[in-house]
């Protein structure tokens, strides 16, 4: 059953995610720890010290790090320094101009998830979303709290939330679609929470579908967002480059920051030039944790000199 849109009554997932939960308590602690990290990452703080920080001790902690991102605390120091970011970069170029060949449907393969998208028609977009149907949901995630937006055709949002935060994540992206109609379906945003954040779900004969709606231009930066790899990164002007227009890189920019499928559409591997993280539009210490948990996922960090 339905419930129509409300934003002073946000209800929490009556079954959360085993898996999801687990992970979200983690980053409770992951993410007060990678704010002392990112502020002193240069003095390169001790094991000991973030685990007095946290209220842990010193293995507690290791084995939180461990268990959510596959990393110690040392790794994943060295996953979020400058020296990493500009390694991640070093060949951004190319990575746009690779081909993948693995023979799925519609878009062919497009990322670690095995994503197939569809975009509506600039009419759909241009009616601010008249007609349409979005339901969504709140489920843990490895990164907070996430909301889940999803049309008949598939996921059309993802968006995070820390705590007390839900009814302006959900009103931040409603206003993009501001004539859509809206309804809160936890069983149903629960499976796409499964199928993005677990990477046990992440098969090639099960792509996730997803929707795009935005402006022609906006598509087609999310399309190539689509084509970076886990563990590799690229910039905003590389990006403008592919797109065949080399001097719209502030266009770019914002074009990414307006991206409604977060950690799906990997906005979060666009890097400023020279290796400085950018913006993120749910927070930078966040897209430190991603790139973190992805350099985990994706092989061993190398020690950086």
């Amino acid at each position: 059953m339905t419930k129509p849109l409300d934003l002073t009554s946000l209800t929490s997932d009556p079954k959360p995610l085993a898996v999801g939960a687990e992970a979200a308590e983690n980053y409770a602690v992951v993410r007060q720890t990678l704010e002392r990290i990112t502020k002193d990452w240069r003095d390169q703080p001790t094991l000991e010290q973030l685990a007095r920080e946290a209220g842990l001790q010193p293995i507690q902690l290791q084995r939180v790090f461990s268990r959510w991102a596959g990393l110690t605390p040392k790794q994943f120091l060295q996953a979020i320094t400058l020296d990493h970011a500009k390694a991640l970069l070093r060949d951004s170029a190319s990575v746009l101009d690779a081909t993948y060949e693995v023979g799925l449907s519609g878009s062919g393969r497009l990322h670690d998830l095995f994503v197939t998208h569809e975009a509506m028609t600039p009419g759909d977009y241009r009616n601010r979303g008249g007609g349409l149907k979005i339901i969504y949901g709140f489920h843990p995630s490895p990164f907070g709290q996430v909301l889940v937006m999803a049309t008949d055709k598939g996921l059309a949002g993802l968006g995070f939330a820390d705590p007390g935060e839900e009814a302006s994540a959900l009103d931040d992206m409603c206003r993009r679609w501001p004539a859509a109609e809206f309804l809160q379906e936890q069983e149903t945003t629960a499976g796409y929470a499964r199928r993005v954040f677990d990477p046990r779900n992440w098969q090639q004969d099960q792509p996730l579908n997803i929707v795009m709606i935005g402006t022609d231009f906006e598509i087609r930066v999310w399309q190539t967002l689509l084509r970076i790899p886990m563990g590799q990164a690229t910039t905003y002007s590389d990006i403008a480059a592919s797109i065949g227009n080399p001097n719209a890189s502030r266009a770019v920019g914002t074009a990414v920051g307006r991206n409604p499928i977060s950690f799906v559409v990997p906005c979060h591997r666009v890097l400023a030039k020279g290796g400085k993280l950018g913006g993120y539009h749910w927070g930078l210490t966040r897209k430190r944790a991603i790139l973190g948990w992805e350099s985990g996922l994706s092989g061993p960090v190398l020690e950086c000199v």
